[in-house]
């Protein structure tokens, strides 16, 4: 049997609620929010698992050591502390990420210099020899994470970064992060169980991940690889059973997905990645101004898009966030509209009241994840058909 252990799933701010969620229905055990974080426990099957299937995690590490650090020589020996032996050879190449809050260290770039400084040492004392640097495409990569005078080591068993999906090969001037596109989609209530519409898709980033949470399909299909892929204790049968069981939870989709944009150029590029993404058959992309449109479907629509915010794309912003409110007041009865902006003061604009308001961030922007509920008819009309339904 294979062992269990402690693990960590790193996400943004906003987000540690549905991780916990989603690790909890994956079967991880003993899961903890924190902060940008969820710590869970699960074995090296459910750490493939994980990789392959959660929505929100940028990165799944492993910890492997723990010690108090105050200054460079406890840093230096708390480094040495570990047997570099069992996770290197002196063949075989790795890289340091570090995360510092502490006063001890100020620089990052410091702290991960001593830790090479720790490792290489350790392997020339013992081999002779010592195991290179490689920044882009290491065997191994190591996360120190320093809090006050704490420091955990773990093994990143992700690699690059999980919102690299695999499926974007085409981007706009301000694409939407992957993983905030599920996270947005899953705080929206999103579960495939109607139609769904994204009016300024851009390259198509939240109708991808739309459709693979509608039909279950595992976030990380289409990646071409995870860092644990590279371990000494890679394990490609489990793997392969995995990712087969995992497969078998596809779901059907009665529904439609639909893109618009006004740009030719975003409707090619989207249509590129939903091409790559393999999930063409459920969605539609159509070159198409929002403002111009109006609901196509029957019955409830659910809508989530990430208009510009003016940061890096010259609109006028008033007239513009106040199209918005106007379009879905006029054309899109039935709809919940959702969508994510970092200019809090176009909100105002809209005029509409939102009925939920969700702090994120997108990038270094703090932002605001806002519903509008659009009913069928006036607000008022609404009630009093539900007043007459229980005379």
């Amino acid at each position: 049997m294979e062992k269990n252990y402690k693990m960590i799933a790193k996400t943004f701010f906003g987000f540690e609620e549905i991780l916990a969620k989603e690790l909890q229905q994956l079967g991880a055990q003993e899961v903890e929010i924190g902060t940008r974080m969820v710590s869970f426990v699960g074995d090296k099957g459910f750490m493939y698992k994980a990789n392959l299937s959660l929505r929100t995690a940028l990165k799944i590490l492993k910890p492997i050591y723990y010690f108090r650090a105050t200054n460079e020589q406890s840093l230096y020996k708390g480094i040495q502390g570990i047997d570099w032996s069992q996770y290197l050879s002196t063949r075989t190449t790795f890289v340091i990420d570090t995360t510092v809050h502490s006063d001890n260290f100020k620089h990052t770039q410091f702290v991960a210099q001593k830790s090479k400084d720790a490792i290489v040492d350790q392997f020339k004392a013992k081999f002779g020899e010592r195991p290179s640097v490689e920044k882009d495409f290491p065997d191994l990569r190591i996360n120190i994470h320093i809090d006050r005078d704490q420091c955990s080591v773990s093994l990143d068993s992700s690699g690059a970064s999980l919102h690299q999906r695999g499926y974007k090969t085409a981007t706009n001037i301000a694409p939407i992060n992957e993983v905030l596109a599920a996270g947005m989609l899953m705080l929206s209530g999103w579960d495939g169980q109607g139609h769904f519409m994204d009016p300024m898709c851009g390259s198509g980033t939240i109708l991808a991940e739309a459709a693979m949470i509608a039909c279950n399909i595992p976030a990380n299909i289409n990646r071409k690889e995870f860092a644990f892929e590279k371990w000494n204790d890679w394990d490609n049968e489990l793997f392969d059973q995995i990712m087969n069981s995992l497969m078998k939870k596809i779901r059907e989709f009665h529904y439609t997905i639909k893109g618009y944009d006004k740009a030719p150029s975003a409707v090619q590029k989207a249509k590129d990645n939903i091409k790559n993404a393999n999930l063409d058959e459920y969605i539609t992309i159509s070159e198409q101004n929002f403002f111009d449109s109006a609901k196509e479907n029957q019955g409830p629509l659910h809508m989530v898009f990430n208009p510009p915010y003016g940061e890096r794309l010259d609109i006028q912003m008033e007239r513009f966030y106040r199209e918005i409110g106007d379009t879905l007041k006029q054309s899109y009865p039935n709809t919940n509209a959702w969508f994510i902006t970092a200019n809090l003061e176009a909100l105002k604009f809209v005029g509409l009241k939102p009925s939920r308001k969700i702090k994120l961030f997108n990038g270094s922007l703090e932002a605001r994840l806002v519903k509008y509920e659009m009913y069928e008819g006036s607000k008022r009309t609404k009630f009093q058909v539900n007043d007459s339904d229980n005379e």
